[in-house]
């Protein structure tokens, strides 16, 4: 079963270095059980759209708003994970979106350096009180383009973002006066581990050039307090209903086709999170 909600000292950790890695957060079944629902998914497959990044190389992702009744939904509604969101926001959250990222073999592409705050302050998301966890569906490792975190990074608070092809970039002369301060980490990570991290961390990943793919699925939340003031693309404030950690092996119980049933996947047009950076006064 998931090994729980995060320790004070997993929490003190996140705050100072902007993020935190926890091994073992998902027990080899429960995370088979991810690996299987998400490669047999036709409906996640069929909705998938790819992001290139300037190296010739393509990133296939599929996003959803909504938690869901599944195997995701029941990942991200846990308590495993929902109580150390609380913790690391200070109260109660909910479900700003979920994506599974499809980073392939030899073909799947790098990601710039950005801040996920860069984009969400687009949608009117006033306070940077957001927090990001990515569980590795497969192993991920430096050949094939594994997270990597400028440690304290989000300390810099937001940065610009500017839009190149399509994908939105931090300021890179920041960065680079950053990159020189700070330790630049390799986010290695087994089938499993989940790493948290604030939604003003720079962080990047390179083209996946091994032979191995490299999946994870990414939960988002925001602090209840921190209602976006606008509509947007993502959810304003929406109740979120916590499950026990036991209903993830539940959900893998029932037949994979019914795991995204209830899912309504976002339409690669409405995800504008970043190309609403092109729509900003120049």
């Amino acid at each position: 079963m998931a090994r729980g909600p995060l320790t004070a000292e997993e929490v003190q950790q996140y705050r100072q270095d902007g993020f935190v890695l926890v091994r073992g957060m998902f027990d080899p079944t429960e995370i088979d059980l991810l690996r299987r629902s998400a490669k047999d998914d036709k409906a996640l497959d069929d909705h998938a759209f790819g992001r290139a990044d300037n190296e010739g190389g393509t990133t296939r992702l599929s996003l959803w708003n909504h938690p869901g009744n599944g195997i995701y939904g029941m990942f991200a509604r846990c308590r495993s994970l929902v109580d150390s969101a609380e913790a690391l926001l200070g109260g109660e959250v909910y479900h700003y979106h979920s994506k599974m990222i499809m980073k392939q073999p030899r073909v799947g592409g790098a990601w710039a350096w950005h801040q996920d705050y860069g984009y969400w302050y687009q949608n009117g998301v006033l306070f940077p009180l957001l927090t990001s966890v990515s569980i590795a569906v497969d192993r991920a490792t430096k050949e094939n383009g594994c997270l990597q975190m400028l440690k304290g990074s989000h300390l810099a608070g937001r940065v610009e973002h500017i839009l190149t092809g399509d994908q939105a970039g931090a300021d890179l002369e920041r960065v680079r006066e950053l990159a020189a301060r700070l330790e630049l980490v390799y986010v290695e990570m087994q089938p499993g581990d989940a790493v948290f991290f604030d939604c003003n961390m720079l962080h990047r990943s390179d083209q996946n050039r091994s032979e191995h793919p490299r999946w994870s699925m990414i939960c988002c939340y925001n602090a209840a307090r921190n209602d976006p003031y606008k509509e947007a693309h993502h959810p304003r404030y929406t109740p979120l209903h916590k499950v026990d950690d036991s209903y993830i092996l539940e959900a893998g119980a029932r037949r994979f086709a019914e795991d995204s049933a209830d899912v309504a996947f976002l339409d690669p047009k409405e995800d504008v999170s970043a190309r609403s950076l092109a729509e900003k006064p120049k």
